[in-house]
């Protein structure tokens, strides 16, 4: 299987087909307006809605959440949607909060989605750290997703999470080879903590697929709320100004529009 298509609903919200099967990331469906809290005085405001409701979603083999505790990857609506989906791949300690059907990874333990006449998915959780390295006991554990299947021409399918760019992200390439990349960006800032980035930003991603070399690298988590502080601006001219064979692997995903993407 040498073909996906991959919908960018919106912020980290991504319907990924491969087949039959049908994956969701990081569900958000709420409409915008409402702030949300994250902790610790840290906080924000949703100013984009889905794309396309959560009703209208094809039937979900599995939702890979890369943490359950923050509203700007669990809203309320993308909480609800949960338990319809077969299965809910997540942190640890995620697993724990959501109980049901959630399987917990650490980094680097493996998961595996079957079914009939479906060729098995292998899911990888790969390091993901929120933030500086003091933060993490405040931003909680946050794991990325290498997905690998038989059939991919040009190597797993990544899904970073909500990440900064440090060196176990950095080390990666040492473990996988990455045909598509689904890299968290926005530049998350909050006024209480000033300077402090949580995610990465474009000239982050610059750097990460210059060691990773992906094939194809699609930017998502950079639009809809508040907190994500990089403009799409800002984004673009990072982008054009990096060297020619890493600016030829970086695809946008046109909101809402399902896209062919060859894994």
């Amino acid at each position: 299987m040498t073909e996906m298509r991959l919908t960018h609903i919106g912020g980290p919200t991504v319907l990924i087909e491969m087949g039959e099967w049908r994956l969701l990331t990081d569900p958000t469906f709420d409409p915008p307006g409402r702030r949300y809290f994250f902790g610790l005085g840290t906080s924000s405001y949703k100013v984009a809605g889905p794309a396309m409701p959560a009703n209208e979603l094809p039937p979900i083999d599995a939702v890979l959440l890369s943490h359950d505790h923050h509203g700007d990857n669990l809203d309320d609506t993308g909480r609800a949607l949960l338990p319809s989906a077969r299965t809910v791949i997540t942190t640890v300690s995620g697993a724990r909060r959501l109980g049901g059907r959630a399987r917990g990874l650490k980094p680097w333990a493996a998961t595996r989605l079957e079914a009939p006449g479906q060729p098995t998915i292998e899911i990888t959780a790969t390091p993901a750290r929120h933030g500086p390295p003091f933060t993490r006991a405040i931003t909680g554990d946050v794991i990325g997703f290498a997905l690998t299947w038989k059939g991919q021409r040009h190597g797993a399918l990544w899904i970073s999470g909500d990440t900064v760019l440090y060196d176990d992200v950095r080390r990666i390439p040492d473990r996988l080879q990455v045909g598509t990349a689904l890299l968290h960006l926005g530049g998350v800032r909050f006024p209480v903590t000033g300077p402090i980035r949580y995610t990465m930003t474009a000239a982050d991603a610059v750097e990460l697929c210059g060691l990773i070399r992906p094939h194809t690298a699609i930017p998502i988590h950079y639009e809809g709320w508040h907190h994500f502080r990089q403009s799409r601006e800002s984004m673009e001219r990072d982008f054009a100004a990096a060297p020619p064979d890493i600016r030829d692997r970086i695809r946008r995903l046109p909101i809402g529009v399902t896209t062919d993407v060859t894994a």
